[in-house]
């Protein structure tokens, strides 16, 4: 992840109030979840050992939003932990980082499925690809 980047180099068109955000309208990336941080705990809550957190909510929002809880010990950036992040799932990982002149670490923190953190103006961004057997 590059905490530091704030965007493409390439100066951004303003988009109209009608129009949707380039990600989708553009690129073809399709909204996944918005994944928030909290510290009280959900009813529902499903715990993710490797991760050193706490999920709730992705299945059963009709809006797609997922609470997340942290361990105190969790490895997870800070930025991830302290400040909600849009996920959008990509057909594939590596053009969708290229299309946008990007970097980021790849991970897989599930079967069949591969994950990339970058960062827009000091917010996360998370790119998911699906492989779907």
């Amino acid at each position: 992840m590059r905490s530091g980047n704030r965007g493409a180099a390439a100066p951004r068109r303003k988009r109209r109030d009608h129009e949707p955000p380039p990600a989708v309208a553009g690129w073809g990336w399709r909204f996944h979840h918005l994944g928030i941080p909290t510290a009280v705990p959900r009813p529902g809550e499903v715990y993710l050992p490797d991760l050193k957190m706490h999920v709730a909510g992705f299945a059963t929002s009709p809006f797609g939003i997922e609470w997340m809880r942290f361990d105190p010990d969790c490895r997870i950036s800070k930025l991830i932990r302290t400040v909600p992040h849009v996920a959008f799932e990509v057909d594939d990982l590596e053009a969708a980082l290229a299309a946008i002149g990007r970097t980021a670490e790849i991970t897989s923190p599930s079967a069949g499925v591969r994950v990339a953190m970058i960062v827009d103006d000091d917010a996360p961004v998370e790119l998911i690809e699906f492989r779907r057997s």
